[in-house]
C-alpha cells in the first residue's frame, strides 16, 4: 500500500476522512476515501501501490475485460453498451466530422470497432494483455499497452476519449499532461467519470457501486472535474448525462447493501437520480467535452 502525501491534483497535503468503503466487487477489503480541503478532491488514501494494482481486476466478472454476457445483470449491461455505441459515435461527429482517435482504457475494442468500421483512423491503448489481445484478435485494431502512450508524436491525435477510465489512472497529472501533449491543436478530449455528489452516491454511500474502490482511485465531482482540465489548459465546452448508468450503479449497489439484486428499489433509485439530477446536474455519470487550449 501507498499512503499519498499530497492531494492528485493540487499536491495539498490538508486534507479529512470522507468515507470507508469495503471492496465489495473483489477483496472484502476496506479503504478510505479521503477529500482535499484545497480543490475539494475525493480520493483513496492509502491505495495500493501501482504494481498490486492489478490483482483487483482479476475476477471473470469485471465486465469490461471479459466481455461476459453470463446472467441476465450482463445481457442488460451488454444491450445497453450496444445501444450507446453509437450515441457516442453521433456525439464525437457533432465536433469532428472524421480523423484519428486514440481511446484510452478501450478494453475489448467494441467503440473503437464502431469508430474504425464508420472511417476513423483508430487507436487503442490497454494495459491488461489478455483484453488488449481480445480487441486485436476480434475487430484488428491497432491497441497498445501504456507504455505506447508516451510514444505518440506530439500534436497528432483529433480525438481522446476515457469511458470510465482517468479514475483508475494512478498518475492523473501525468496523464493529463500526455493527453494535451499528444492532442492536435483544438483537438478534443472526452472523459466519463461517475459523480460522487449524485443523488445515488448519497443515497448508498459507502455501499454505492461508483465508488468501487481499490480500482477507483479518484471520486470525482463537476467542480474537481472542471479543477483539473482548468489545470491542464482545456476548455469545457459541455457536459452531458449519461442517465443509463444511474439504474446501472443503483442496481449493483443494491446488490452490495442487500447481498442480492433487488430490481426494483434499483430501478426506482436509478429514475430517482436521473430525476434529482435533472434540477441539479450531478447525474451518476457525467460526459466532459473539453477542447485543448489554442497556443498563444
Amino acid at each position: 500500500m501507498e499512503e499519498l502525501a499530497g492531494c492528485p491534483i493540487c499536491n495539498s497535503s490538508e486534507r479529512k476522512p470522507f468515507l470507508s468503503c469495503v471492496d465489495h466487487f473483489l477483496s472484502k477489503e476496506t479503504f478510505q476515501i479521503v477529500e482535499c480541503l484545497v480543490c475539494g478532491l475525493r480520493y483513496t488514501n492509502p491505495r495500493p501501490a501501482s504494481g498490486q494494482l492489478g490483482k483487483y481486476y482479476q475476477s471473470p466478472e469485471y465486465i469490461s475485460h471479459t466481455n461476459t454476457h453470463k446472467g441476465i445483470f450482463n445481457r442488460i449491461y451488454q444491450l445497453v453498451r450496444n445501444y450507446t455505441l453509437s450515441g457516442k459515435y453521433r456525439l464525437i461527429t457533432q465536433y469532428i466530422h472524421t480523423g484519428t482517435i486514440l481511446d484510452i482504457g478501450c478494453a475489448s475494442g467494441e467503440f473503437l470497432h464502431v469508430m474504425k468500421s464508420r472511417g476513423w483512423k483508430a487507436t487503442g491503448i490497454e494495459p491488461d494483455e489478455k483484453t488488449r489481445q481480445r480487441a486485436i484478435e476480434n475487430y484488428g485494431i491497432d491497441v497498445i499497452d501504456e507504455s505506447g502512450l508516451t510514444v505518440i508524436p506530439d500534436g497528432t491525435i483529433d480525438v481522446i476519449t476515457l469511458w470510465h477510465v482517468l479514475e483508475h489512472v494512478p498518475d492523473l497529472n501525468g496523464r493529463l499532461k500526455e493527453i494535451h501533449r499528444i492532442l492536435k491543436r483544438e483537438g478534443l478530449v472526452i472523459i466519463a467519470v461517475p459523480i460522487s455528489d449524485s443523488f445515488d452516491a448519497g443515497k448508498y454511500s459507502a455501499h454505492w457501486a461508483g465508488y468501487d474502490v481499490p480500482r477507483h482511485l479518484y471520486h470525482f465531482t463537476k467542480k474537481t472535474m472542471m479543477i483539473l482540465l482548468e489545470r491542464h489548459s482545456f476548455q469545457l465546452i459541455k457536459t452531458l448525462p449519461m442517465k443509463f448508468d444511474a439504474f446501472y450503479v443503483s442496481l449493483l449497489s443494491e446488490k452490495y447493501k442487500q447481498g442480492k439484486m433487488k430490481w426494483l428499489s434499483g430501478f426506482w433509485n436509478g429514475y430517482c437520480s436521473n430525476r434529482e439530477a435533472s434540477k441539479s446536474g450531478d447525474y451518476s455519470s457525467l460526459i466532459f467535452i473539453s477542447r485543448k487550449r489554442s497556443e498563444k
